[in-house]
This record gives C-alpha cells, structure tokens and sequence, in this order.
C-alpha cells in the first residue's frame, strides 16, 4: 500500500512540475509594457480588470455590443486597431462578437481557468485580455466567434 502511495504521490508531483514548465513556455513579452500602477493610472477599475486581470465584464453591460457604426474597434489600453466593424455581428451571448480580428494585431494562448482548454485572445501590442474565441461562429465567413469584452475595446468611427 505504501509504494501504491508514494507512486500516486511522485505522479502528482510530476504533472505539477510539468505543468509549471509548460505554462512559462507560453509566457509572452509584449512591445508595450507598463507596471501595474501605470496600468491603473491609464485604465478604469473595470478595464484594469478584464485587461489586466483576465476578468470578464457582465453580458449586455457594453454599449458596444449594440454599436453598428462603421468604423475599427481598438484596444482600449493602447489604442491598436483590433477588429473591423464589417466583421462584427450579434452572437446574442451579450459581448462584441467578430467573426476575424485584423492580422497580426491580436495574439492567442491556451485558458484551462474552466477546467477545459479555451483559446483566449490578446491584444498584440500590450498583452491586454479582449475575451476567447470559439467555433460557433457564422458559417458563412469563418465559423470563428471572437468574443470580447467590450470594456476592453474602444470604437473609432469611420471618417
């Protein structure tokens, strides 16, 4: 019983210690960075918790989620264009959903804070949390549904 014990013991341990290697693997620099005292110097309770703190904002508490002007949504940190406004569309799940982020401007990691692998997305620039994104998007373009904070975001109207 005691090797059963101690086998089940260093396996644990393993997975702990293979778990903690994994997770700095994905660590990533961003080109804008700042302490977390200019964060909260720049940013509102709310966006310093979602962009921050990987928190999530409440469904239906963005204005955003019902903007449908022409126009490019940034982030709200640091102000890089993120999403297109002609690729934006009602999920009915409450939060800013686009079905393509602009290339090269939003980054990915893996999220297990369910239990289950999530893609969470980042903004590119600044390493600000925007939200996940799933397969459950519109057939039609991607299938991909980016849903995003809306606090997270700023929307710059077409000229």
């Amino acid at each position: 019983m005691k090797k059963i014990a101690l086998l089940a013991f260093a396996l644990i341990l393993f997975n702990c210690n293979g778990n903690a290697q994994d997770s700095k693997k994905e660590e990533k620099t961003f080109k804008i960075t700042k302490t977390e005292a200019e964060w909260k110097q720049i940013l509102s309770n709310k966006q310093y918790y979602v962009l921050r703190e990987a928190g999530t904002e409440r469904p239906f508490s963005s204005a955003l989620n019902k903007e449908y002007g022409s126009g490019t949504y940034v982030c709200a940190a640091c102000k890089t264009p993120l999403f297109k406004s002609e690729n934006k569309f009602d999920s009915g799940t409450g939060w800013p959903s686009f079905d393509q982020e602009i290339k090269g401007n939003v980054s990915y990691s893996v999220d297990y804070n369910l239990g289950s692998a999530r893609t969470e997305e980042h903004c590119a620039n600044c390493g600000g949390h925007l939200g996940h994104v799933f397969n459950d998007g519109p057939s039609k373009t991607t299938g991909k549904r980016h849903c995003v904070n809306g606090v997270a975001l700023a929307f710059i109207p077409a000229k």
